[in-house]
């Protein structure tokens, strides 16, 4: 039995037999003593699978059952309602089960750049740094991902896509926890990005210049197509049909195998004879070969000796089908991110920031115009800046939802990512800045709402929980952009002519005859309210709904899988 360790977590395998050789599922015909040997020997055949010390390490402090509801913060907002994009406060565990109950199989792409643990006080875990030292340093970077990724797989659609960068130090781990989570089979691929150039790299026996992007895909994803590079193309002779590059006129055959392809070519100017190839033939039969002249699409030679090229134009060129494992090892480089903070935000130090070129390659391959994005390890907002960079060049309506937490630690309680970098970064981004040089930079447009994660105790949710709370759970359910709670209303009313959901804070005569107006529109109607027994008393449609709150929210919610 093949049993691999790495450092304080165990990769094996193990199964647990009956005395008939047959796998048990019913100890009650077993003593005591029997049960005991049974057990000391399970415990000494590892299982196959990742195995990590989840009962020694100290018990996650995110880990909770209270109930996550989101407070809109309109001072740190960017732009007007309605919000299609989101920045949400806190930490990612509880954001990540907020979004369970609201965007459960929505999620188009997910990219995330997660703490890489190399134990230099990049990974914190329950407030405190891991650091190299820590005898559980491993178990607890696995126990902190796996709960984080068995949600977020929950929000992937049915054509969905996982990107999760790494490095050497956890990649193997993560690959493993990965085939458990999201399946083996569904493993798309490693891509390989080169971060840094050989001056920046060290120069000890052996210094590594890359990082890794793994990729997990839902059953109905598919690659878009991977942009190709357009180097050599130009356009010498003012071609109406624009840049261009020569390509091979012949193909690897010879003249048995293709008959019709086997002739002497003729410049029609000059009357200069291009004899035939008996190991490579011409790519097309002279009657296509001649309307390809014709079209001014073949380019014959001024000198002797060089053969006539065939005029492939970029605009005709399709994307490649997949992209190959070193598809990104020219894209970008962590100096890259790091010079885009700078040009943005000035002072503000960030260590190693991704550059936006980087996830808008990954974006432009693998989503649509109007898909969503989120990345629950937000860091400076590079995401959102690759998806408003991709919505400016083709005019899509690609949305974003970032989670950053902000990193305060008892040596630094005032820390805010979120704030100061995260959502500054994009809303600079957004509307515009002045770059270190004095220069303008003119914004890329867009909105997002900042959002805080707030805790409530499940015992408390009847009597803690606000309507401000209530309405942007349920516009987000729904699908539709957030706009603000209205306390100037009687009931709060958002969709479209087909479908259509109000919610109704305080039950009134007056409230009353709204909902049974709206009940007599076309469409559906979704009524959300405290006491929904009393109003479906006085409206009976067919087209009408009634859901009770806070049960609705709650039981979408759902509990916390220990």
């Amino acid at each position: 039995m093949q049993v691999l360790r790495s450092g304080r977590h165990t990769i094996h395998s193990r199964k647990l037999k009956n005395r008939g050789g047959q796998v048990a599922d019913n100890y009650d015909q077993y003593s005591k003593e029997e049960l005991l040997r049974l057990l000391r020997e399970r415990d000494r055949k590892p299982k196959f699978g990742l195995v990590w010390e989840r009962n020694e390490i100290e018990h996650d402090k995110s880990l909770n059952d209270d109930f996550v509801a989101l407070d809109f913060d309109p001072a740190l907002s960017c732009g007007d309602a309605p919000f299609e994009n989101l920045i949400i406060e806190g930490d990612n565990f509880d954001a990540l089960r907020y979004l369970r109950m609201t965007h459960a199989g929505r999620v188009n792409c997910i990219y995330i750049d997660p703490p890489y643990n190399t134990g230099n006080r990049d990974f914190i875990y329950n407030d405190h740094f891991v650091d190299k030292d820590d005898a559980y340093r491993h178990s607890k970077w696995l126990e902190f991902m796996y709960r984080r990724l068995t949600l977020a797989k929950d929000l992937l659609a049915e054509d969905g896509v996982i990107f999760i960068s790494i490095d050497d130090n956890e990649f193997a781990e993560l690959k493993l926890l990965c085939d458990q989570i999201f399946s083996a089979t569904r493993f798309s691929g490693a891509f390989v990005w080169r971060r840094r150039t050989p001056s920046a790299m060290k120069t000890d026996l052996f210094s590594s210049d890359h990082e890794y992007v793994l990729t997990y895909a839902a059953p109905g994803f598919r690659f878009l197509g991977v942009e190709k590079t357009y180097e050599g193309y130009a356009n010498p002779d003012d071609d109406f049909r624009g840049d261009w590059i020569g390509g091979d006129l012949t193909v690897g055959m010879n003249k048995d195998q293709r008959p019709n392809q086997f002739y002497d070519l003729v410049n029609p100017e000059t009357g200069r004879i291009y004899p035939a190839n008996p190991d490579r033939i011409w790519a097309f039969i002279p009657e296509s070969m001649q309307r390809m002249i014709a079209e001014k699409r073949i380019v014959f030679p001024a000198k002797k000796g060089l053969q006539p090229k065939l005029k492939r134009f970029k605009n005709e060129l399709k994307r490649d089908a997949n992209p190959v494992s070193t598809w990104l090892s020219e894209v970008g480089l962590n100096s890259e991110g790091s010079r885009e903070i700078q040009a943005i935000l000035g002072g503000q130090d960030f260590q190693y920031p991704k550059p936006s070129s980087l996830i808008e390659v990954l974006l432009r391959a693998s989503i649509n115009e109007n898909d969503l994005v989120l990345d629950f390890f937000a860091g400076s907002g590079t995401t959102a800046h690759a998806v408003m960079k991709l919505n400016v060049e083709d005019g899509g309506k690609r949305r974003y939802i970032l989670v950053s937490s902000t990193e305060a630690t008892s040596d630094a309680p005032n820390k805010n990512l979120c704030r100061d970098v995260c959502a500054e970064r994009v809303r600079r981004v957004a509307q515009g800045y002045t770059n270190k040089k004095g220069e303008s930079v003119e914004g890329l447009g867009g909105s997002f709402a900042y959002l805080r994660t707030k805790r409530i105790p499940v015992s408390r949710v009847f009597n803690d929980m606000q309507h401000e709370q209530v309405w942007q759970a349920l516009q987000l359910i729904h699908g539709v952009p957030l706009i603000r709670y209205d306390q100037s209303v009687l009931v709060q009313l958002s969709g479209n002519e087909d479908d259509r959901l109000v919610y109704v804070p305080k039950l009134s005569k007056a409230t009353l005859g709204q909902v049974v107006r709206l009940a007599h529109l076309s469409g559906r109607l979704v009524v959300y309210s405290w006491q929904p027994g009393q109003i479906k008393q006085r409206v009976e449609a067919p087209n009408v709904a009634f859901e009770k709150i806070p049960e609705f929210l709650v039981s979408r919610f759902g509990g916390m899988a220990r």
